[in-house]
């Protein structure tokens, strides 16, 4: 597992900055970079199957409709549920495996929910670009990464496919 752990180092502090630099050269290509580097990311925590009691599912203001009067950012619990966004389905998630669920509106309060929640692991929604970011400064964490859908365009009425973060929850749920 220690060896599994390290190529993940190897590949979020040496590979991830490489790939930012190419990202410069070649701007059309980054956020592709910043998506193998999750999909990678994500192979490699699978492959050292850690057990986790304590999971933080992280997720993107955005994901949160527009039109909603209420901003969940300091507290999701004041969702009203009406469904219009994913939030309600997220909290029933959240709730059926007793995990912490936060919302962040950028990379340093995620950082802080992270520190002050001191998960064992955590499963993040974002565009490429904060998980990417998110996932190398939370190593050695084991972080599965799922990108958010876009169909408004970035950062404006997002959506997550509700069974890929079930499956990462139970993926890294303890196991007896």
């Amino acid at each position: 597992m220690a060896g599994k752990r390290l190529l993940r180092g190897l590949v979020l502090r040496v590979v991830y900055p490489f790939f930012m630099f190419l990202g410069l050269l070649f701007k059309s290509k980054k956020e592709a970079f910043q998506a193998l580097i999750i999909k990678w990311n994500n192979k490699l925590v699978m492959a050292e199957r850690p057990s986790a009691k304590r999971i933080l599912l992280l997720l993107p203001h955005c994901i949160q409709i527009n039109e909603c009067d209420i901003r969940l950012t300091h507290n999701i619990m004041l969702c009203r549920r009406c469904g219009r966004c994913e939030i309600r389905d997220l909290i029933e998630i959240g709730d059926k495996y007793g995990i912490s669920l936060f919302i962040a509106t950028g990379g340093t309060l995620a950082r802080r929910i992270v520190k002050d929640v001191r998960p064992e692991a955590i499963v993040a929604v974002a565009c490429e670009r904060d998980l990417s970011s998110g996932i190398v400064d939370t190593y050695p964490l084991p972080v599965i990464g799922i990108p958010n859908e876009r169909p408004f365009g970035p950062c404006f009425n997002t959506r997550v496919d509700l069974g890929l973060v079930k499956e990462a929850i139970e993926f890294l749920s303890y196991k007896t």
